[in-house]
């Protein structure tokens, strides 16, 4: 009913225009307008525009499209690539196109770059407005200090998924909800929405007992649920890695944006160092910073065996472990949305070095997600461990284009896929 008297006021208000003498400022010279009339017994409607169609999320390009792409030094990004297929092997779409991969012994730049066009299409990634620009941003794994019991200065908590948190699936009788993060808890017999941050810091909900590993920094155990995955270094000097385990299911705020708003930052000052500036300023604030954010993540410890195959030849660096379930590489892997980029795609993306106008133009692989990462011209580049690479994370916010690069005879969608 209520729809149905909305449409009666839209209906109305046309009719309302259509009968004014006078017209609108936002006329354009050599516009048709609705007719004027003085007088009617009939009211003209201007009619509506029909809604134009979304642009379909691949389009077909060609190698000599993708700028720079003779230059790129793709023996960078052979190895993560392989990683991918570690996991698409046994895919039928994946099938012919990874076996080829592991029959080339000698992985030169020329020689990937001759099996990439032989065998991978590219399809310039496209937003449903048929722009195919977007935002690159960037983020790392962090390392941390701290203990695995609570002792000065370690007093924030790492916690692992709490018992109550529900996991709600209802793919099943709705598929638009597969990619939704649906988590609650139950409140007697109804199922409501899990607890927000400031519930949880406060000790409202049930983790009391579920801390992983105290930390001695609040905003750096926020950057780390941002970031979704780290290391913490412990007093013995051991380091332990945690992962990405669960999250509360409220979405995603940005703290930043929220500074910005109230005057606190320049918007050219809300990056990662800005914010953990302001925060070391204003320590009595930090709390009510973090709490504009009720987005929560939960981790997990990940167990040695679960990195130490996904070790580096040359280096021995074991990336984190993406959403595609392999360690990822250090400025070779992204993240993005799955829903319109496939999980393990190569994807040659064009932007810019952080804070710059340097070009930054090279083969990546799709190979992990994240809350903050919606639509198709969307990409997080991964930078690494460490000081250095959570400088570049945090300063990255460029504009850019993606192509992804899919097997010959890949069934691209034409519409947000629900699945992998």
């Amino acid at each position: 009913m209520i729809r149905d008297l909305r449409r009666l006021l839209a209906a109305a208000s046309l009719v309302l225009a259509a009968c004014s003498s006078t017209p609108t400022k936002d006329t354009v010279p050599g516009q048709s307008a609705c007719p004027a009339v003085t007088s009617c017994s009939v009211c003209p409607v201007c009619p509506v525009e029909p809604a134009k169609p979304d642009a379909p999320p691949l389009a077909l390009a060609s190698y000599a499209d993708l700028p720079g792409w003779d230059s790129d030094d793709l023996a960078g990004a052979w190895n993560a690539f392989l990683r991918s297929c570690r996991a698409l092997r046994f895919r039928d779409s994946w099938v012919a196109a990874c076996g080829k991969a592991a029959e080339i012994a000698t992985p030169t730049s020329d020689a990937i770059r001759a099996f990439f066009e032989a065998n991978f299409t590219p399809y310039r990634v496209t937003n449903p407005d048929g722009t195919t620009e977007g935002r690159v941003t960037g983020y790392y794994e962090p390392l941390l200090s701290g203990s695995r019991v609570r002792v000065a200065p370690f007093e924030y908590p790492l916690y692992a998924p709490p018992d109550d948190l529900l996991i709600i699936d209802l793919a099943s009788v709705a598929p638009d909800t597969k990619h939704l993060r649906l988590r609650g808890r139950l409140e007697g017999r109804r199922v409501v929405p899990y607890y927000t941050r400031a519930e949880i810091d406060s000790g409202v909900a049930p983790v009391v007992g579920k801390e992983i590993v105290w930390v001695d920094d609040p905003i750096e155990a926020f950057f780390l649920q941002i970031q979704g995955s780290g290391r913490v270094r412990l007093p013995s000097g051991e380091t332990i890695r945690i992962g990405y385990a669960d999250q509360n299911g409220h979405p995603y705020a940005s703290i930043g944006r929220y500074l910005v708003e109230q005057g606190e930052l320049a918007l050219d000052e809300a990056s990662m160092q800005g914010i953990q500036a302001w925060a070391r300023a204003n320590p009595s604030r930090v709390a009510q910073l973090l709490n504009q954010n009720p987005s929560y993540v939960f981790f997990r410890e990940l167990p040695p065996d679960d990195v130490a195959q996904g070790a580096d030849a040359a280096t021995g660096y074991v990336g984190p472990i993406g959403a595609l379930g392999v360690p990822l590489t250090a400025e070779r892997s992204i993240a993005v949305d799955r829903r319109f980029v496939p999980l393990g795609a190569p994807v040659y993306l064009v932007t810019t070095w952080p804070n710059s106008d340097e070009p930054l133009r090279r083969l990546m692989v799709a190979q992990d997600t994240g809350g903050a990462i919606r639509g198709p011209v969307r990409a997080d580049f991964f930078w690494g461990t460490g000081r250095e690479a959570g400088r570049l994370a945090g300063r990255m916010r460029q504009d850019g284009a993606m192509w992804v690069l899919l097997p010959n005879g890949y069934p691209v969608p034409r519409e947000p896929a629900t699945g992998n």
